[in-house]
């Protein structure tokens, strides 16, 4: 048995556990006699650049405190890819020890559905959009050899494509979910009202409809005179503000109102975090 855990390059330099898995790489009773890690290096996490997310020159420094070897290789050759793999495994098989893979690529698309890179991104994703991606750069170089033909090459896409299609498929079949395999609650009672320990029980914290508007309001509005905004941020205020004219709440208009209310109550609020600077969280 061989494990091998798939990080993120700012996870891989961002997260305590990665560190702390290092430290009980080696140690009698939790060694797994060596793990290979690879690091998926898209040189970006959610929306921060590497420079703000970590002191050294590489995401996979941390691996050093354990004399684990690194490749870094470019992913956009998956020959040296495959090369740089195979060295990894013999490297675990022989010496037991850790060993790190850092797979040097970009991501072609932003962060989740909602994220669009080029607001956070600009010039990064201006290169990205010129790069031709993996699948058809080695197509080409293999169809170039003579390796492959384009037949064979398109009839392997389809053949992957129709795996994914019977799939999904298949799923819709699924009548029943059991939400409780996906619960663990220990302690029944927990957060009834009558639930031990009465400590945790919160004395009523609502506010006015009025001053919650207000908030609203103020968090839809842009507060300088003749600011030019970016298109996409005034469509988000303009749907912010049709909500609270609504009576209508998403996650980020509640998150506003609450940490309003409690900038009203005069309680400072200091919110801090990779992602505060966009405006994100």
């Amino acid at each position: 048995v061989m494990s091998i855990l798939l990080h993120g390059d700012a996870a891989f330099a961002g997260q305590g556990v990665v560190y702390e898995t290092f430290h009980l790489s080696d140690l009698p009773s939790y060694t797994t006699n060596g793990t290979i890690h690879v690091v998926v290096n898209n040189q970006i996490g959610f929306t921060t650049d590497p420079r703000m997310a970590r002191s050294s020159p590489y995401p996979t420094d941390v691996a050093r405190v354990v004399n684990a070897p690194i490749f870094h290789v470019n992913a956009d050759d998956p020959e040296a890819v495959m090369y740089v793999c195979s060295v990894a495994a013999e490297w675990r098989n022989t010496f037991n020890k850790d060993v790190v893979v850092d797979l040097v690529c970009y991501r072609r698309r932003g962060h989740n559905e909602m994220d669009e890179p080029m607001f956070t991104q600009p010039l990064m994703y201006k290169q990205i959009h010129k790069q031709v991606p993996v699948l058809k750069k080695y197509a080409d170089k293999l169809i170039a050899d003579g390796t492959v033909t384009l037949q064979e090459f398109e009839e392997e896409i389809a053949k992957y494509d129709r795996i994914c299609e019977e799939a999904y498929t298949r799923s819709k079949d699924k009548k029943i979910l059991h939400i409780k395999h996906w619960l663990d609650s220990p302690w029944p009672g927990f957060f009834n009202a009558d639930g031990e320990p009465k400590s945790m029980s919160c004395p009523p914290t609502g506010i006015s409809e009025e001053l919650l508007t207000h908030i609203g309001n103020v968090a839809s509005s842009v507060p300088v005179e003749d600011f030019k905004i970016h298109s996409g941020l005034s469509r988000i205020l303009k749907a912010r503000s049709e909500m609270t004219k609504n009576r209508l709440v998403d996650w980020a208009l509640a998150e506003y109102m609450a940490f309003g209310s409690v900038l009203k109550e005069g309680i400072h609020v200091r919110l801090s975090g990779q992602d505060v600077e966009r405006g994100t969280f």
